[in-house]
């Protein structure tokens, strides 16, 4: 039986990653073994950019609620608090735009938790 060499398969795969690569400096974008560990790193990055991105967006609309809350005398833990007390079901990412956005309907939203505390 004829023995198959391995170079096609190894320089489709060097490619893809110095593909990857593309875009960096010096080494990084040219040597198969430095570009390779640069895109490990930076693909680990990157899947741990995505989750922290997502902790980031929810720390901002706290940040919002917040502020809008303590305009209308209250915190944002009690406005929370009151709001889960008075069944109202509504989402921070929803809850911050309103605050920037429509701030009458946003103090409405906070007299109902004032009431239900």
């Amino acid at each position: 039986m004829a023995r198959i060499k391995g170079g096609l398969n190894a320089k489709r795969k060097h490619n893809a990653v110095l593909k990857l690569a593309k875009g960096y400096k010096g080494a990084r974008s040219k040597q198969y073994r430095v570009a390779k560990q640069s895109v490990m790193r930076a693909l680990t990055s990157s899947y741990a950019g995505r989750k922290e991105k997502k902790r980031q967006f929810r720390q901002l609309w706290i940040a919002r609620i917040n502020a809008g809350a303590r305009m209308n005398g209250l915190s944002y833990s009690k406005l929370i608090d009151g709001l889960k007390k008075s069944n109202v079901e509504i989402n921070r990412k929803m809850l911050s735009e309103l605050a920037i956005s429509d701030p009458t309907a946003f103090t409405e939203i906070c007299e109902t938790a004032k009431k239900a505390l």
